[in-house]
C-alpha cells in the first residue's frame, strides 16, 4: 500500500565483479545425501539447520551417523547461557540520554 516495494533498486550482479563467474547459476547449490535429518513430522528444524550452519561454517565434514537434537539443545542452550553471563558482567555505556521506559507489568512507585 505504500509503494515501497515499488521503490526498490534491483541490483546488477553481472557489474559485481565477485558474482560474474556465477551468472550462469547464482545459487549453485551443492546436495548431500545420507545426512542427518529431522523425525518426520518434527516441527523443530532448528538444531538440525543451526549444526549444519556450524558444520559448513568451518569447513568441516558433515555427518552422516545421526545428530543427537537432544544434546545439541542442550549445548545451545549452553551456549546462550554463556554468553548472556558475559555480558551482565560487562560494564557498558549507551549515549542514550532518555530514562529507562517502566517495565510493562510493573507499577510505578511514588516519591514518598
Amino acid at each position: 500500500m505504500s509503494g515501497f516495494l515499488d521503490q526498490k533498486v534491483c541490483t546488477d550482479w553481472s557489474t559485481i565483479e565477485a558474482y560474474r563467474d556465477k551468472m550462469a547459476n547464482p545459487f549453485d547449490e551443492q546436495y548431500f545425501n545420507g545426512i542427518s535429518q529431522q523425525t518426520i513430522g518434527s516441527l523443530d528444524c532448528g538444531p538440525f539447520v543451526a549444526a549444519y550452519v556450524e558444520y559448513l561454517s568451518y569447513g568441516l565434514q558433515l555427518q552422516n551417523d545421526g545428530l543427537d537434537v537432544g544434546l545439541l539443545c542442550k549445548r545451545y542452550a549452553a551456549l546462550l547461557w554463556k554468553y548472556g553471563e558475559a555480558k551482565t558482567q560487562k560494564p557498558y555505556a549507551t549515549d542514550v540520554k532518555h530514562p529507562r521506559r517502566p517495565k510493562p507489568n510493573s507499577i510505578a512507585l511514588d516519591e514518598e
